[in-house]
């Protein structure tokens, strides 16, 4: 044993020699001649003494397009052989990620957060091209878009109303519950049938009841619902729109939207997406839009961007605060302390607009940077913090935006569009539905396009359609109808209506309720059956002129849009779901005739069982006992029992 002990010693020392000879003659071979010592340059130690020891930091890195050249290829191989596979070019990836916040402090005291992330890739999915390695864009999106040849794709989940008298318009505007639109491409053969399978992917990938999706609640638009991106071609043929206006945002429901972020929900701005104080506020809206884009103005190459949105508006009420007094740890119950280590820009911007003296609020703290952009036909003006500045945190290395408040006056700028719709009549077989829509310019007129998606069984009456506007019939220049088809699909109706200044046009139809089956109502029938949004889309006039360049350097919360002239620029506008209560049968009688019936089964049924199936056999009388002990006693003597 001990001889073994000294032979092992004796093997591992060799073996340490031999490495130490090893790396010195490297250095010697490799440094040769041209090796400067620390100890002859006195200017070297002294700029090495000089560095302080950095904290490591991640950093979004980008391989170089580098091919070695022939030489260095060769005395690669030789010393080290190696496959001519690895020796093959690196690919570029281009493409890059940024990250803003927008905080807007609206006049009834509430806040309005939008979050913008948006990724840009150089590559073409249209091109049938297989895209293997993902960097920076989500695997799961990029294979959805290549299997099922998805042009555009936008969706959007949404808890709450976005009240525009009060709030203005919102940067992304989305209709209560699941909203999904999709531009396929032209190589598509069966659309309809790509439609099904898409949704029930999309249901998995968020979490979501897309899967009840069907063709009873998905139509295809003629006018509206233009491809954001670029679009070789209209044909509407290719494109699918559907509602769940009963669809409920939840937890599930962001966890996955935050996993398709490159940092997830644990460096940048995705910090402050904390469920249980998003959710605990007055409106949510969360999507995802992907679309193509340009990347140079001659639009010789494009992209695919992929643009994550989450609106939220905190209510001064519902916080439970009760003073008019806002910060991030108080919105998100968290501070920031570094931008996105993969985004090349990360900003927060705090519109100031209406108050160039401070003097309705405060912002603290205070910074220097300043910026203008034309929102929403506006010029707004912004203070921005750029979290990839590290003097943005300051000494403590945390961001805590401030905003007090300190007078309630002044006017919210009315916006130019605004929509409503209700149910009209009593009792439940007919009905009408009445959609206002306003238009506040005090000059000018300008035509919407309207959209509504009815469901079959409120059965349209289109003969009593009437648009009013002034207490005059306003006859519209282009509608186009499709009549839904019994538990097949819907009602589609598109209107393009002018509406003249400062007015107000109605728009009324007149409806029947039919009767569903008993196994078509859902668990909770007196609720009310949900009928999706009006969709109105119009090119509202602008008070400034507007950039029409997408390609320059811009906000990304004012570059959702497509802009092509620059007197106007484009809004969605979405009214209330309604609620329409169907007829409904009783659903507690058909338990009281089974109970009744069950008990009468039971009764008869039963009786006659018994009496068919039991067998009656006479039972003698058990004799007492001084009779059975005369009876032992005459068999003792052989005489008969008694």
């Amino acid at each position: 044993m001990a001889a073994y002990r000294c032979l092992r010693c004796a093997w591992l020392l060799l073996v340490f020699i031999s490495s130490w000879y090893v790396v010195v003659s490297g250095e010697e071979t490799t440094q040769g001649d041209d090796r400067v010592s620390v100890a002859d340059n006195p200017q070297i130690a002294a700029d090495t003494a000089e560095q302080p020891s950095e904290e490591r930091r991640w950093e979004a890195t980008q391989v170089d397009k580098a091919v070695p050249d022939d030489a260095a290829a060769a005395a690669h191989k030789q010393d080290f052989p190696v496959p001519d596979s690895v020796l093959t070019p690196t690919p570029q990836f281009k493409d890059t990620f940024k990250e803003e916040l927008v905080i807007r402090p609206l006049h009834s005291g509430d806040i309005y957060a939008s979050f913008q992330f948006r990724t840009v890739w150089e590559t073409d999915f249209t091109r049938g091209s297989k895209v293997s390695h993902y960097r920076l864009f989500p695997k799961s999106l990029g294979q959805v878009i290549s299997k099922f040849s998805v042009q555009e794709l936008h969706i959007s989940f949404t808890q709450g109303y976005w009240r525009t008298m009060q709030w203005g318009q919102p940067y992304h505007p989305s209709p209560p519950g699941a909203e999904l639109w999709v531009w396929f491409q032209d190589t598509v053969t069966d659309v309809d049938a790509t439609w099904k399978e898409l949704t029930n992917v999309l249901s998995g990938i968020f979490c979501a009841s897309l899967n009840f999706i069907d063709s009873t609640n998905t139509v295809r638009p003629s006018a509206s619902f233009k491809p954001l991106g670029i679009a070789n071609g209209t044909d509407h043929r290719f494109l699918r729109y559907a509602t769940l206006p009963r669809e409920i945002v939840c937890t599930e429901n962001l966890t996955p939207w935050k996993k398709l972020l490159p940092c997830g929900s644990k460096a940048g701005l995705a910090v402050l997406l904390k469920s249980e104080k998003l959710f605990h506020s007055s409106f949510h809206s969360q999507a995802v839009h992907i679309r193509p884009v340009c990347q140079d103005p001659q639009c010789k190459t494009m992209s695919l961007e992929l643009r994550q949105t989450l609106n939220v508006v905190f209510d001064l009420h519902t916080s439970g605060q009760g003073k008019r007094e806002w910060s991030l740890f108080k919105m998100f119950s968290r501070t920031l302390t570094e931008a996105c280590p993969l985004a090349a820009s990360s900003k927060i911007y705090i519109d100031i607009t209406d108050n160039p003296q401070e003097e309705q609020f405060e912002v603290s703290p205070a910074t220097p940077l300043l910026s203008q952009a034309v929102v929403l036909g506006d010029r707004r003006t912004f203070s921005v913090y750029d979290l990839t500045q590290q003097v943005t945190f300051g000494t403590v290395r945390s961001l805590n935006v401030l905003i007090r408040w300190k007078s309630t006056e002044g006017d919210m700028l009315r916006p130019l569009l605004h929509a409503e719709r209700y149910v009209a009549g009593y009792g439940l077989q007919t009905g009408e539905i009445h959609t206002l829509m306003y238009n506040n310019h005090p000059f000018r007129s300008f035509p919407v396009l309207l959209l509504d998606s009815v469901p079959w069984y409120l059965r349209l009456y289109v003969h009593t359609l009437t648009v009013t506007s002034k207490g005059k019939d306003n006859k519209p220049s282009y509608i186009h109808y499709e009549p839904s088809k019994d538990r097949v699909r819907p009602h589609l109706l598109e209107m393009l209506v002018q509406l003249p200044p400062h007015s107000v046009t109605e728009i009324t139809v007149q409806f029947e309720r039919a009767l569903l089956k008993w196994t078509e109502y859902t668990p909770d029938p007196n609720h009310g059956f949900y009928v999706g949004s009006s969709v109105i889309s119009a090119l509202v006039p602008s008070t400034v002129a507007i950039n029409t360049n997408i390609t320059e350097e811009q906000p990304l919360f004012s570059t959702f849009f497509p802009c092509k002239e620059e007197s106007s620029y484009f809004v969605r506008v979405y009214t209330e779901p309604l609620l329409v209560n169907l007829p409904t049968p009783d659903f507690s009688m058909p338990y009281n005739v089974i109970c009744l019936t069950c008990t009468v089964v039971a009764v008869g049924y039963g009786s006659l069982y018994n009496l068919l199936t039991r067998s009656f056999q006479i039972e003698e009388p058990n004799p007492g006992l001084a009779k059975r002990i005369a009876n032992i006693i005459r068999k003792m003597r052989g005489v008969p029992p008694l």
